[in-house]
């Protein structure tokens, strides 16, 4: 067996679920036979065991002879060690292939999530990927666990009605009923089940998201006195997923109950009609041992077929989520013939909005925040809106250039755990040198050196211990330091007190001269360093010009421009970027 998890998770098949489930079990097929072929050895040798005590009651006690009684003693001795080992092989196969193909799911998923990049948070919720991640692995795996076992019920069930037609034709004949209905039965029980499973995934997901949005705004929530509202909406929200947990559990309780009672109902008849047998002498003692031996037996088979039912139909729904995911795209799809992006920065024009960027300009886009996001999403290459790059669309050009020459930044800082010098220079390619100079165009020299190892300081998740103005200074500082043809930065500064806001923009345009900087934002202090400025009152360009001029010609930005002042707090430099001094986490952190 291959070491897990494998180097390659290949190419999946995703145009449906099950050709997914499929696809899974085809890159583990040697594991899966070998469970299969101990399944049978396991449950096949269980089944003979009733032959076996009926031989050595009518060959041995009936007529006493105990040298018989000792061989067929002997002969289920060797039939249990036979079940132990293919047991306890069994079982190891099965741990494989349950975590093969859940690990397999697994690395599917994330490596994907890598090749969408920030794409990913805008087209799926973050619960649904941790989801995904983690219940989603575990259902998938859990189908390939019982494989082993099925199939060794399915054989031993055949063996038993064979053997149970030889001895007695209404004993086998009414088995061959049975067992199909009772599946049957189970099977449609499990219906119900399937269909509130979905629902309560659906549910779990959304609450996952939720729970996950308000961790990593938990400051800003106290900042605003939020915590209160947010604990009535998670509780309400949380009572939903235990109310459709609750109807789960009913449907569980019900088909449990029916695993229980009907193969106990056919264990009743094949008694009840082979002690009948047994009184008008048509059957021997032994026989009648081994009848009722079988329709013991028959219980384990006949829960397995509904367990088995039970875990694919659950893996069908988990593949169909793992889908969602590998199925995203950042645009609409590859495109059939890319073409290389020209060197050095060219225009940039989004048809949508009119905007139209000037190559080497210190650009500020002043627009509504959604409409903001949407157009750093449409610059960047994320949507499949019509954007011009060079006169050529976006969408056409290779992706993987696209990524190294268009950077978006957005307004949500994003530190990675470990070494601070690692999250800001992921590819470790920059000297100490070139990282200070990025951070002092950040203004974040301060937050490096307040801290007890520099750069070699390890940070944790997200970097939480760091107020919200430092995460952003150090994020602008990765930027800078990824030196990109064209920077687009959403609100890059609206955490830090209006100094250090004024110090960013000056020296920011004075490090990007030459390229092209996009903010957007409707900051004065930023707006008054650029060296044009778009104004996008509704999603379309109403005026283009200097700062300035647009504050003396156009009231509509002028009216803008004022409110965003007077939201500007004075002396809020203290209370924003205290020097870190410890590193205690905050807000939960790891």
């Amino acid at each position: 067996m291959r070491p897990l998890p494998a180097a390659d998770p290949e190419i999946p098949d995703t145009r449906s679920a099950t050709r997914f489930l499929l696809w899974l079990a085809g890159r583990i097929t040697w594991p899966l036979t070998a469970a299969a072929v101990c399944g049978v050895l396991w449950l096949g040798s269980q089944a003979l065991m009733p032959v076996v005590i009926r031989q050595a009651i009518d060959e041995g006690l009936v007529p006493g002879d105990m040298n018989a009684v000792l061989a067929w003693s002997g002969v289920l001795l060797a039939i249990g060690l036979v079940s132990s080992v293919s047991g306890t092989v069994r079982r190891r196969l099965n741990v494989y292939n349950a975590l093969s193909a859940g690990f397999r799911t697994v690395q599917l998923v994330v490596g994907h999530a890598n090749t969408l990049g920030a794409a990913l948070e805008r087209r799926l919720d973050e619960g649904e990927l941790v989801s995904v991640g983690t219940s989603d692995m575990h259902t998938i795996g859990h189908a390939f666990d019982i494989v082993g076992r099925a199939v060794g019920a399915l054989v031993s069930v055949v063996l038993v009605a064979a053997i149970l037609l030889g001895q007695s034709p209404t004993l086998g004949a009414m088995l061959i009923v049975a067992v199909p209905a009772i599946v049957l039965t189970m099977g449609y029980t499990l219906r119900p089940l399937h269909r509130r499973q979905s629902a309560y995934r659906d549910l779990q997901g959304e609450l996952t998201t939720r729970l996950t949005n308000v961790v990593a705004g938990l400051r800003v929530l106290r900042g605003v006195g939020g915590e209160t509202s947010f604990a009535r909406s998670y509780r309400e929200r949380s009572q939903r997923v235990r109310d459709a947990g609750s109807r789960v559990a009913g449907a569980e309780a019900v088909i449990r109950g029916a695993q229980v009672l009907l193969p106990g109902l056919l264990v009743g008849a094949v008694t009840w009609i082979g002690a009948h047998a047994a009184l008008n002498g048509s059957v021997t003692p032994g026989e009648l041992v081994a009848f009722y031996a079988y329709a013991a037996f028959l219980v384990e088979p006949l829960g397995i077929f509904t367990e088995t039912a039970d875990r694919f139909a659950r893996a069908h729904v988990a593949a169909r989520r793992a889908l969602a995911v590998l199925r995203l795209y950042p645009n609409s799809g590859p495109h059939p013939t890319p073409r290389p992006m020209a060197p050095f920065a060219r225009e940039l024009a989004d048809e949508t909005s009119g905007l139209t960027v000037t190559p080497g300009t210190f650009h500020v886009v002043v627009a509504p925040p959604a409409e903001g996001m949407r157009l750093a999403d449409r610059l960047g290459g994320y949507t499949d809106a019509p954007v011009h790059y060079d006169g050529l669309p976006l969408s056409g050009l290779v992706p993987e250039e696209v990524r190294r020459r268009i950077l978006v930044v957005d307004n949500r800082p994003r530190l990675l755990r470990g070494p601070l010098r690692a999250s800001l220079d992921p590819h470790a390619a920059a000297a100490d040198a070139v990282i200070t100079t990025a951070l002092r165009v950040a203004a974040a020299e301060d937050v490096v050196e307040a801290l007890p190892d520099g750069l070699d300081t390890e940070i944790t998740a997200d970097g939480r211990r760091f107020s919200g103005g430092q995460r952003q200074r150090l994020v602008l500082a990765r930027a800078v330091l990824a030196d990109p043809d064209i920077l687009i930065l959403v609100d890059p500064t609206s955490a830090v007190d209006a100094h250090t806001e004024d110090v960013v923009a000056r020296r920011l345009r004075t490090a990007r001269a030459g390229r092209t900087t996009v903010l957007v934002s409707a900051s004065p202090l930023l707006l008054d360093h650029a060296e044009q400025v778009s104004f996008l009152p509704h999603g379309r360009v109403a005026a283009t010009g200097t700062h300035r001029d647009l504050l003396a010609r156009h009231a509509d930005y002028r009216l803008v421009i004022q409110r965003e002042a007077g939201e500007i707090p004075e002396g809020d430099a203290v209370a924003e970027d205290p020097p870190a001094t410890s590193l205690t986490p905050r807000g939960g952190d790891e």
